[in-house]
């Protein structure tokens, strides 16, 4: 495999997504040198799926030395699972799903009144965690998602409950990561924390990696709430005065589906995409995640419970 991009002869300045790329593979390889159990938290999304790429390349042409693990809302777009299992099958990694019905089902959480499960994601992952004795997750989170996520360091210290504490952050000098943890404790770890989301384009592209049908440009029906657009879907319906009508639109990102708005586009090609986020002023989540809008803090406050 070759990076994305080759530089001229006699030349050894790297591109934007070569540097990129390093700074990934290298920070994969310390995690798994310096701990035990890491464990990819791999959903089928664009970002989770370009990690799994950065996996690959890391460590050919042996076999990715960690299981990735999802947790599975049971509220996911049929493409994105697909997806899912097809790359961990072809990668022949272990694929581990952390169900929230099953957790439902034996009161670890409860389903909120509104149906939507997103935010009790958390208990289940934790608990997952916590089975599988896992020192280190991989997340794909980037900090030009949210300004939670701005805050936070590549290697990010939790405690033995899974929280986290923004002022309780370790230094990262000169690309020196601090994995050092006591029994309980764990580190989450974002290879893609500088990345921005036309970098994961960029990449996708250069890399030509297959990514689920949904984020590209299709007709479907939707109806407004809140200034966006949903699907209509068998756990999002519209409410009384919400009327559906087709548009064409594409997903930015994905998630739980009856939180998991789309944009209007005609972005029907992956060199498209790149250029439709070359020119937008909004990041994904503030665009399309309902889960975001239910206070100005919801993603730390989620963060701080031990959210990834």
């Amino acid at each position: 495999m070759t990076s994305p991009g080759t530089p001229s002869a006699g030349r050894y300045q790297l591109t934007q997504l070569q540097a990129l790329e390093a700074e990934a593979i290298f920070i994969i390889r310390e995690v798994v040198a310096e701990l035990e159990r890491p464990v990819l938290l791999f959903s089928g999304g664009k970002d989770s799926i370009v990690m799994l790429r950065l996996a690959e390349k890391a460590f050919a042409p042996a076999p990715i030395p960690f299981p990735v693990l999802h947790v599975d809302t049971g509220h996911n777009f049929a493409e994105v699972l697909d997806l899912r299992d097809r790359r961990a099958a072809q990668l022949g990694v272990q694929l581990v799903v952390a169900s929230v019905p099953d957790a439902i089902e034996r009161g670890l959480v409860t389903e909120p009144p509104d149906g939507t499960r997103n935010r009790i994601q958390t208990p289940v992952l934790l608990d997952a965690l916590e089975k599988g004795g896992y020192t280190a997750v991989f997340g794909g989170a980037r900090r030009d998602e949210d300004k939670a996520r701005a805050k936070e360091r590549i290697f990010s210290f939790r405690d033995d409950f899974g929280q986290w504490d923004p002022k309780n952050q370790r230094p990262e000098l000169w690309g020196l990561y601090n994995g050092r943890i006591h029994p309980g404790e764990s580190i989450r770890v974002f290879p893609l924390s500088n990345w921005t989301e036309l970098d994961i384009w960029s990449y996708v592209a250069a890399e030509g990696i297959e990514l689920p049908a949904i984020y590209f440009a299709h007709d479907r029906e939707v109806f407004e709430r809140n200034g966006m657009l949903f699907a209509v879907h068998e756990v999002c319906r519209p409410r009384e005065g919400e009327e559906v009508f087709t548009a064409r639109v594409r997903y930015r990102t994905v998630g739980d589906a009856s939180l998991t708005a789309a944009v209007r586009s005609e972005a029907d090609t992956v060199d498209k995409i790149v250029k439709e986020v070359a020119t937008t002023r909004i990041t994904e989540r503030g665009a399309t995640r309902g889960d975001d809008k239910f206070s100005e803090s919801a993603m730390e406050d989620r963060k701080r419970e031990g959210y990834f």
